[in-house]
């Protein structure tokens, strides 16, 4: 565990950059997590995917895999590995705020 400050907070992440404590998240959090990750700006479809993921992750209390944001959102996975580069399921569930999704290496 380690702390790093992101607009303008100190927030606790764990050795792989998930947020500790998901109720710290805001859009400002997911602006500068973007942009580490080396994604700036976040446009429109990347917000449609980290709305659904954060949506999807209160209803079944864990984030989505990156086979249901593609069935259910029904964003095409070479989309997504677009918007999203080298493993769009496990930055987008940070950028998010969420934990590392189950079954994502």
């Amino acid at each position: 565990m380690s702390t790093i400050t992101l607009a303008g907070q100190a927030l606790e992440v764990d050795e792989g950059g998930f947020l500790l404590n998901p109720d710290q998240w805001t859009p400002e959090v997911a602006d500068d997590l973007a942009r580490q990750a080396g994604i700036d700006p976040l446009t429109e479809r990347h917000w449609q995917v980290i709305d659904f993921c954060r949506r999807d992750a209160a209803e079944k209390g864990t984030p989505p895999s990156l086979r249901r944001i593609t069935k259910v959102l029904g964003v095409p996975t070479k989309e997504l590995y677009t918007l999203f580069p080298k493993g769009p399921g496990i930055l987008a569930a940070r950028i998010a705020g969420l934990t590392k999704p189950k079954g994502c290496v």
